[in-house]
């Protein structure tokens, strides 16, 4: 079935929708094009590595960004977040997992922050971190992430609930079966 486009969904998918999506990717991706002309322009590594820096954060953050979304204006923008959450949504976690998803969650969860914590500290004590560092570190962010899914959507509330001040934890009462056990 085909549907007809609304003319909200014609002008948020116009000329400047297009441009500000192009704008958009060009800073996600634009970063990874640039830095390594930079490292090839035989600058001193200080330099070349302050020059990264700028590119990264500055292109990323501010000006593209922010170019995009006022290209796009409010209607283009509006209509990239709904497409983009909605996709994102359907893969997104269940609400509530059962009792062992959460301990196998927690456990994911804890590993890479304890040990990205400690490894400055106990490096002689982990076999093979010594040169590999960089790999400890990609693996421990892939757990980490993967950790917020296998906790499901409840725990993503318990994360946000952490930013809002008036938030109250509320504990849940232990059951009679939970208490005999």
């Amino acid at each position: 079935m085909i549907e007809q486009a609304s003319a909200g969904d014609r002008r948020a998918t116009g000329w400047r929708f297009r441009l500000g999506t192009a704008l958009f990717l060009l800073s996600m991706f634009g970063p990874f094009l640039f830095i390594p002309l930079v490292a090839r322009m035989g600058f001193p590594t200080e330099l070349t590595a302050a020059i990264s820096g700028g590119i990264l954060v500055g292109g990323e953050l501010v000006l593209v960004l922010v170019l995009a979304t006022a290209v796009m204006g409010k209607a283009g923008f509006a209509y990239l977040k709904a497409r983009v959450f909605g996709l994102l949504k359907q893969y997104g976690p269940p609400m509530e997992v059962s009792r062992l998803r959460y301990l196998i969650g927690l456990v994911l969860f804890v590993v890479p922050i304890l040990s990205g914590w400690l490894a400055p500290y106990a490096s002689h004590l982990i076999p093979g971190y010594a040169g590999n560092e960089l790999t400890f570190a990609v693996v421990g962010d892939v757990i980490l992430v993967v950790s917020l899914f296998v906790l499901g959507g409840e725990f993503w509330e318990k994360i946000r609930a952490l930013f809002i001040h008036g938030a109250r934890a509320i504990i849940p009462e232990k059951r009679a079966a939970d208490q005999a056990v």
